[in-house]
């Protein structure tokens, strides 16, 4: 039988003070989700050489990844006890390479109904220069959906 589930803000401030591991994606790529609110979220990346692609520039899975998880915290500040998500569609476009750089997505909910949400994030880098734009639908899941998520 599984643990009961943390509520997304108790986990989030488990993690900020370092009792709980952030998410082994983020262990793995070296993000953090820095804050997080009512339907908005922001994470950062210091992206170098280690996260290239064969021609040198950060891989664009990377700031893919970098982005959703941004939304998904963003969609998770939201959830009701016993409420989970799944993202369904998920689109980014790209507007300039990237070598080494702190990025940052700030990702906010567009508009969310009983049963999805549309979010949309900015990439920026450290001159507040839009890297890339992604967008996101969620599907909020309750009941025997969302058990175990």
């Amino acid at each position: 039988m599984n643990a009961p589930r943390l509520a997304f803000r108790e986990w989030f401030d488990m993690v900020a003070r370092g009792e709980l591991p952030n998410a082994p994606i983020a262990r793995l790529l070296g993000f953090d989700v820095i804050s997080a609110a009512e339907g908005e979220a922001t994470a950062v990346i210091d992206a170098d050489a280690r996260l290239a692609n064969p021609m040198g520039t950060l891989h664009g899975g990377v700031i893919c990844d970098l982005a959703d998880a941004a939304m998904g915290c963003a969609i998770a500040s939201t959830l009701a006890p016993g409420e989970s998500f799944t993202t369904i569609e998920l689109k980014a476009n790209f507007f300039k390479p990237i070598w080494k750089a702190r990025l940052q997505a700030n990702a906010r909910i567009v508009r969310r109904t009983r049963s999805l949400a549309y979010l949309e994030c900015d990439v920026v880098d450290e001159g507040n220069s839009l890297v890339a734009k992604t967008s996101s639908t969620c599907m909020i899941l309750r009941g025997a959906d969302a058990a175990g998520r």
